[in-house]
């Protein structure tokens, strides 16, 4: 059950299925994601992405001239597919029949930016309420960390969100609102903007960075807790991996973060401990100055995490 707000659109979407890229090499696609922690599984005709103990697929790569978004899948309630599907044609979308991944499930359509989204029926993916953590606490007479070899490889749960590259922060906004019924959480000016869904959700579930053209910036996996974030860090630099930012913390979203630069310049995210938005919440959405729209503490920003390897 939702809670409409004022400035709502009547209908939500309430999790990402998966997203799909195109790369232009799946075996080093396949080197990179299972050195992140993820089970990928596929072939020559494309790959998926997996969490350990789930069947559900996150991500999928296919084989491309060079990197791009393929699609982003969104799921909705099964009763609300129809009248979602209707306020997104309503809302000016244009509609994608055919081509390379349009298929016949659901709704196919492009968004302003000319991305190709799908809308579906499904199970809510995104969590209902904060995740548990797995840090261990200190204890008095107890050896709270055990050693280096001792405390396993870091692997995602589950997929958190995605930020795309966008040449018109308030135009996608005002899509992924009107059309798709995310609500913005916060955003920093120009420069980024961070949407929610309303149905429980973490702090940013699409999230956007202006550039002067459109782009894959990042996929970010929740892990569970700040020791995971940097033991994931580590275990890319020694994957081969070193390029990318962090350890630290930001500031919109609260979350600790590792981004890893994959081989072809854009980021996966170890991700910990986000700002939850329970379903009905009003949240204080701010308009915050430009040091606060990346983090709180941690290393200087590299500079080509900003450059779009797309324009």
């Amino acid at each position: 059950m939702s809670f409409n707000q004022p400035g709502d659109a009547r209908y939500g979407v309430h999790s990402i299925d998966h997203f799909a890229l195109e790369v232009p090499s799946l075996a080093k696609a396949q080197h990179f994601f299972e050195a992140f922690g993820l089970a990928v599984s596929g072939g020559d005709k494309g790959l998926a992405l997996r969490t350990d103990g789930s069947d559900h697929v996150w991500g999928r790569l296919f084989e491309g001239p060079a990197k791009r978004l393929a699609y982003l899948s969104l799921a909705c309630w099964p009763d609300e597919y129809e009248a979602l599907s209707a306020q997104v044609l309503a809302r000016g979308a244009k509609p994608a029949k055919g081509g390379a991944y349009a298929d016949a499930e659901g709704l196919w359509f492009t968004d302003p930016e000319g991305n190709l989204l799908q809308l579906k029926p499904g199970a809510k993916l995104t969590p209902s309420g904060l995740a548990g953590r797995h840090d261990p606490l200190p204890r008095a007479g107890r050896r709270t960390v055990l050693g280096r070899g001792d405390t396993g490889a870091t692997r995602p749960r589950r997929l958190s969100h995605v930020m795309l590259f966008t040449t018109d922060i308030d135009r996608s906004i005002d899509f992924y609102r009107d059309a798709l019924g995310l609500r913005l959480s916060d955003r920093s000016r120009d420069a980024v903007a961070f949407m929610h869904a309303r149905h429980g959700c973490d702090h940013h579930l699409v999230a956007f960075a202006s550039s002067s053209a459109k782009g894959w910036h990042h996929s970010s996996w929740d892990v569970a807790g700040i020791d995971a974030v940097g033991k994931g860090g580590e275990q890319m630099r020694k994957a081969g991996y070193a390029e990318g930012w962090g350890t630290g913390r930001h500031v919109l979203g609260s979350n600790y973060f590792h981004y890893v630069r994959d081989p072809w310049g854009s980021f996966a995210e170890f991700s910990a401990d986000i700002d939850f938005i329970p379903t009905g919440m009003p949240w204080p959405t701010g308009d915050y100055p430009p040091e606060d729209s990346l983090y709180l503490w941690g290393p200087e920003l590299p500079s080509y995490f900003i450059q779009n390897s797309e324009a």
